[in-house]
């Protein structure tokens, strides 16, 4: 592929300085709370849930989009709370956020964008239009571009209309001998499901060097992974990979990283909003471009990740152990063996000849009584993902099933 602009651009005119020095982040926590609200007079009069109908629910499926992410930290929230007392020039947000996420993530550079889903929109703008202002304009309309983008039919998914929705065209293959013939002069990138690689259909090590072999950027949507450090996918030979902001990160829900190759990530951004491109609906607030540098610094600087999953492993037991109280009633605690969502889950079930009810009839009484309590079905039973439950949830689950299943003996 041609090599995306790396001249000064607009970007030579920018400031360079580093907005976010340090890792001081997490010290704006203390600028939150009932007091800033206090001081603001506002206390009781913003809109909730309830005041609207809405009835929240405690989370123990996961990460789904559907049920509104992760909860935010509190440092997040602190932070995007002091960006919101001032204006600034996204150009220069966006370029001091690009550096400070070099050296949180050592990627070489890195954009925060609308979600997972904005950041691989953006990344195959890039990679089809560049920062060509001309070609940039045309979107979708990929006429004398590079529009081709292969990717193994495995790793289909309903996520990767993200790249197709900019006019791109999706090649599949099945092999890495098809998509080595595949490679040509219209193919703009390739495209990977992390999650996909462990069925061992074709490999990343494949795939890069298909990549490297004809210049083509391969990205990677990784959007439910851990963005851990080093970076596993760009160390492999990646040229992009996309994360979630509001899943593992517990940053903003609908802000996402696009991390790797610099004159990538700018054209990716130059594609989006505030630009006036195929990406301008795609906007990102000032606050939860903060908000959301704030998250990754946590992830990596603040953030116990083994205290993390011993909490989670405990609540699973609590929540077994009181239900395994009720007459056939066993569960099982399963360590996480994907790459997405990596926390770990319960299986409850029972003799439906002792406890007479199915699970579908357990879950929806769940679903729908007071609190309501959302988990997926495991096919015998309910499972439980405690990945997103909050301090004391745990409590309130565990006396809930044993109400529903208690009833239900005969």
């Amino acid at each position: 592929m041609k090599e995306i602009n790396k001249g000064n651009g607009f970007f030579g005119l920018l400031s360079r300085r580093g907005f976010f020095r340090g890792t001081g982040l997490a010290a704006l926590a203390g600028l939150a709370g009932s007091r800033a609200e206090a001081a603001s007079g506002t206390k009781g009069l913003h809109t909730t849930y309830e005041s609207i109908g809405v009835r929240p629910v405690i989370n123990c499926w996961g990460t789904m989009t559907i049920l509104s992410g992760s909860l935010m930290l509190p440092e997040v929230k602190a932070a995007m709370d002091e960006a919101g007392k001032h204006y600034v020039h996204m150009d220069e947000l966006m370029e001091g956020a690009g550096k400070r996420l070099a050296e949180l993530t050592g990627a070489e550079w890195g954009i925060i964008a609308s979600g997972a889903a904005g950041a691989i929109t953006g990344a195959t703008a890039a990679c089809m239009a560049g920062a060509d202002p001309e070609k940039m304009s045309m979107l979708p309309d990929t006429t004398g571009m590079k529009n081709e983008v292969l990717i193994h039919t495995s790793h289909r998914v309903v996520y990767d209309r993200s790249v197709w929705m900019t006019g791109a065209k999706m090649v599949e293959v099945n092999s890495a001998d098809a998509m080595e013939h595949a490679a040509g002069d219209k193919t703009a990138m390739i495209f990977v499901l992390g999650e996909a690689l462990d069925n061992g259909r074709i490999t990343l090590e494949e795939i890069v060097a298909i990549g490297k072999r004809h210049s083509i950027p391969v990205l990677v949507d990784a959007a439910a992974e851990r963005p851990d450090v080093p970076n596993r996918y760009l160390q492999g030979g990646a040229d992009l990979v996309a994360y979630s902001g509001g899943k593992c990160l517990r940053g903003p829900q609908s802000a996402g990283l696009l991390l790797g190759r610099k004159d990538l990530c700018r054209a990716a951004f130059l594609n989006m909003s505030p630009h006036h491109a195929f990406g301008r609906p795609m906007k990102v607030d000032k606050g939860e471009i903060i908000g959301l540098l704030t998250a990754v610094d946590m992830w990596v600087n603040h953030r116990d990740h083994k205290a993390e999953f011993r909490e989670w492993e405990r609540k699973l037991n609590y929540i077994g152990n009181r239900a395994a109280k009720i007459p056939t009633v066993t569960f099982t605690v399963n360590q996480p063996t994907r790459r997405s969502n990596v926390a770990p889950t319960m299986d409850i079930s029972w003799d439906q000849s002792r406890v007479k009810i199915t699970p579908d009839e357990a879950n929806s009484q769940l679903s729908e009584g007071i609190p309501r309590i959302y988990m997926s079905l495991n096919g015998k039973g309910l499972s439980i993902m405690s990945y997103m439950m909050e301090k004391g949830d745990e409590i309130v689950v565990a006396r809930r099933i044993a109400e529903v299943l208690s009833k239900a003996v005969s």
